[in-house]
This record gives structure tokens, sequence and C-alpha cells, in this order.
């Protein structure tokens, strides 16, 4: 009967060994490559931003769709700071009372203001001035995502570890910069 078990459990093992544990190894590149594909393609979405000044909807369509290549889901956070400069007074009511200096301040516009400029509730071709979404040399850019998914390598963990889900996204990008240029 001792041996009987010790055989089967060595068959676990093994079948363990062989088998599951070369597979979640594979998962585990496959989200290292989607990571890197990710951060590549996050980058050459932010660049070509930051050099036309601009976002149009085939350019984020064309983001989203190289994101979608990698089997993943993503939950993408655009963030535009617009820079400006506000006037300085020693009492905001009088306009006669400036101290002669100029604060920076950004402006913060995220997805919600993006989008709709992007994908108005109208029936506007992509190619339309109107849905392009406009920034100013100065300002800054950045695009965060992480994916919304569990990836095969989050299955094997949880299967090999007993449950337990870090909660962490597998896939995760950040990138921005200051916008260089305005190509209207």
């Amino acid at each position: 009967m001792v041996q009987t078990i010790s055989k089967l459990l060595g068959a676990l093992l093994a079948v363990l060994l062989l088998y599951i544990v070369p597979a979640a190894q594979a998962a585990e590149r496959q989200d290292d490559i989607s990571g890197l594909n990710t951060y590549h393609s996050t980058v050459r979405f932010v660049d070509m931003v930051r050099t036309k000044g601009y976002i149009t909807p085939t350019m984020y369509n064309d983001f989203m769709r190289d994101l979608e290549l990698t089997g993943n889901i993503y939950e993408v956070d655009l963030e535009h700071m617009h820079k400006k400069y506000v006037p300085d007074y020693a009492d905001a009511a009088k306009p006669d009372s400036f101290l002669g200096n100029y604060e920076t301040v950004y402006d913060g516009y995220y997805n919600p203001q993006i989008l709709p400029v992007l994908f108005p509730d109208n029936q506007q071709p992509k190619s339309d001035q109107l849905r392009r979404y406009t920034l100013m040399a100065g300002d800054y850019f950045t695009v965060r995502l992480h994916n919304t998914n569990r990836t095969p390598a989050d299955l094997y963990k949880s299967w090999l570890l007993g449950g337990a889900d870090s909660g962490k996204p597998a896939v995760t990008a950040s990138y921005g910069g200051m916008v260089l240029n305005e190509d209207y």
C-alpha cells in the first residue's frame, strides 16, 4: 500500500516537473513578451503624439489594435497636462495689484475629456479636423496602462500556489514626455 502511494506520488511529481512547471515558465515568458510589445507600442504612440502635437482617431485606434495583438485586455489612461502661465496678484479682485511675475500651472485633461473629442456622438468622418485632439508645445502627454484580464501565467501561479492571487497586473506600461511640436 505504501509503495503504491509512493509510486503515485512519484508519478504526480514527474508530471508536475515535466509538464506543468515548463508550461508555467512559458506562460511567464509570454507575459514578458507581451510587456515588451506593450511598452514598445506605447512608446511609439506617445512619441508620435509628442512629435505631431495632436491625436487622431486613426492614431488611437492603431495603438489600441497593437495592444490587442498581445491577447490581453488593457485599461488605458491618457493624460494631457496643459501648461499655462497665471499672473500673480496681491489681491485677485484688483487688476492693478499685479506683482510683476507669473506662476506656471498645469491643467490636467484625461480620458473623459480626450476621448469625446476623438469619438464624438455625431457621424463626422475620421479625417475631420474637429476629431483631432490638439496639444501645444511645452505640454506633457503620458499614457499609463495595465492588463485587466488574468493571463495564463496568473492562472498557473494561482494553481501552483494554492489559489493565491496577487491582484497585481501582469503587463503594465507607462511612458510620456513633453510635446515637442505642433503640426496642424
